[in-house]
């Protein structure tokens, strides 16, 4: 887990783990989308989630392209772009995958705004 809006595309061509930006031909809506929802969360907007054990890792403005952070071949976001014609961001709301049901009332209000600004746009 961790706390970013990713956008397609996730595969890239050299299929290289990491580090590779893959560019979609609409690849300015996807970035547009994605910095609508993180400009509203107060973590994912500083671009430092501050996950355990990735502590160094950073976002600018909250957001990343698929395999420019590591390379996903065959994920559901790109399937959807290339063959539905279906706009995807991908979004990681949390470090921990499961978090307790204790801290879902925070969750919520961290990603209230966000959803709703994110609907404003689509």
């Amino acid at each position: 887990g961790s706390v970013v809006a990713s956008y397609p595309y996730d595969d890239s061509p050299t299929h290289r783990l990491t580090g590779v930006y893959s560019k979609s031909a609409d690849d300015d809506v996807f970035k547009y989308l994605a910095k609508a929802y993180a400009s509203h969360h107060p973590i994912m907007r500083t671009g430092k989630p501050n996950c355990p054990g990735e502590e160094g890792e950073t976002f600018p403005d909250g957001i990343t392209n698929g395999a420019q952070w590591y390379d996903v071949e065959g994920g559901m976001q790109d399937y959807n772009y290339v063959w539905a014609n279906c706009f995807e961001i991908t979004l990681e709301l949390s470090c921990c995958k499961y978090p307790p049901t204790s801290e879902l009332p925070k969750e919520w209000e961290n990603n209230r705004e966000s959803l709703l600004a994110f609907i404003e746009k689509v």
